[in-house]
């Protein structure tokens, strides 16, 4: 069978809708790409494994040759929402602007998996003495329940894995983590000329959002990286609720916040210090404190400089391995024994923006990169 041409795939990937949303109203299937990705794989003797990961949610691993080792080049399947009236075309069709192909995924990031399978195929007739595998998972830009799953599988995968995630080509080896995380405050209403008739959760936010911040300026204090263009972990309100009415005592209240750790920093140490500051506030204010994560949180992310991922990436780019802020599925492939590294030829500055592009300048040198790495890894591995 004939696979479609390498813009015929692009097309068709970027029509078939893929959106991961926590909205319910938003969120839709991947099936849809993870179809046609099997499809075109297996025509080209890849052994394709779907993993349902949930209802409506797959996995695609795809390998060719076996054996240990080898070369892993992964990515999601998914988009973000999408606000068509904002865009200047369809943005689930395929359009050529200005040197650029726009449609929603063409840089984040479904265009990675149709680059991959140009670079590929002109070496499927030669001996692959490692295996090649390709990934593509599920609701990367929702829960990242896709890559969880692999990771919690322990499934060995390869050797080396590269995330195809927009970063201009140039090799990323740190990444922030990122933490969403929500304070619930239940204290008691009552007629707002006495207080004694209640305990204000407004009030007792006010003090909680007071240590948040007094530990926001302790982990700056402590921790620095000067790899990364904001140096500091961050830690950012994000909204509050709370209370109906002024002459009522404010009953209720709720916080959500995103804290974005450098590598070294552990989700779970943050989370411990900052139980620690609300138990007392909670007694003090006579309220009761929850507090939760919204989602599992990802981890920051460090490939060592001297690893031999990065050392060829950077022959091969001509760039020097650096760090970026925003969070991939890096650590959940490092935690199965990959090296690994960021790296992919869209823009991050128009991921997630109506009129997302990929400009057409990068589609051979991203192809020849991917070749050069399979032929490095699969075709010629080093003992």
């Amino acid at each position: 069978m004939t696979l479609p041409s390498f813009k015929e795939q692009f097309a068709a990937l970027i029509a078939a809708p893929s959106v991961s949303c926590t909205q319910a109203q938003w969120d839709q299937s991947n099936r849809p790409v993870i179809e046609l990705l099997s499809s075109w794989l297996g025509d080209l003797g890849f052994a394709c494994e779907v993993q349902e990961i949930a209802p409506g949610k797959f996995n695609l691993l795809a390998s060719y040759g076996s054996g240990p080792g080898g070369l892993v080049l992964a990515g999601h399947s998914d988009t973000v929402p999408f606000d068509t009236e904002l865009w200047q075309s369809d943005p689930l069709k395929l359009t050529e602007v200005d040197g650029r192909w726009v449609g929603l995924g063409s840089c984040d990031m479904k265009s990675f998996f149709a680059l991959v399978i140009e670079a590929v195929q002109p070496l499927l007739e030669q001996r692959f003495r490692q295996p090649l595998l390709i990934l593509a998972t599920c609701d990367e830009e929702s829960s990242m329940s896709g890559a969880r799953a692999l990771a919690e599988a322990g499934r060995p995968l390869g050797r080396a894995a590269v995330i195809g995630e927009p970063t201009g080509l140039k090799p990323i080896r740190l990444h922030k983590g990122i933490m969403m995380e929500r304070i619930d405050i239940l204290g008691q209403s009552g007629h707002s000329s006495d207080p004694s008739l209640g305990h204000s959760a407004l009030e007792a936010m006010q003090a909680v959002m007071g240590e948040l911040l007094q530990l926001r300026q302790e982990w700056q204090r402590q921790y620095r990286n000067p790899q990364f263009s904001v140096p500091q972990p961050t830690l950012n309100l994000g909204c509050i609720h709370g209370g109906d009415n002024p002459n009522r005592i404010c009953g209720q209240c709720s916080l959500e916040f995103d804290l974005r750790p450098l590598p070294g920093m552990q989700p779970e140490a943050l989370r411990a210090a900052i139980r620690q500051k609300l138990q007392p506030l909670a007694e003090q204010h006579q309220v009761k404190i929850d507090f939760a994560p919204l989602f599992p949180s990802v981890a920051p992310f460090e490939q060592d400089a001297d690893a031999e991922l990065v050392r060829l990436a950077e022959r091969l780019t001509g760039h020097p391995a650096t760090a970026v802020a925003f969070a991939t599925e890096a650590p959940y492939l490092q935690q199965l024994g990959c090296q690994t590294l960021v790296l992919g030829p869209g823009d991050i500055d128009c991921a997630h923006q109506p009129n997302e592009y990929l400009e057409m300048s990068r589609i051979e040198p991203s192809v020849r990169l991917l070749r050069e790495l399979i032929q490095h890894y699969c075709l010629n591995p080093a003992p």
